[in-house]
């Protein structure tokens, strides 16, 4: 009887220790994409600033 519980318990513990290592990856890729996005931004407008488009 207390066999099934704690390997459950332990199955549970593991999910949710796997669903926290997917959750910081995910957040490190989209902060990664946000810093490139950025930075293309940032040249695209001042070469619009540049060229007169903007400003």
């Amino acid at each position: 009887m207390v066999e099934p519980l704690t390997s459950s318990t332990v199955l549970l513990v593991l999910a949710g220790l796997v669903a926290l290592a997917v959750a910081i990856v995910a957040i490190r890729i989209a902060i990664k994409l946000a810093i490139r996005i950025g930075i293309v931004a940032a040249v695209v407008l001042a070469g619009l600033y540049t060229v007169g488009y903007v400003g």
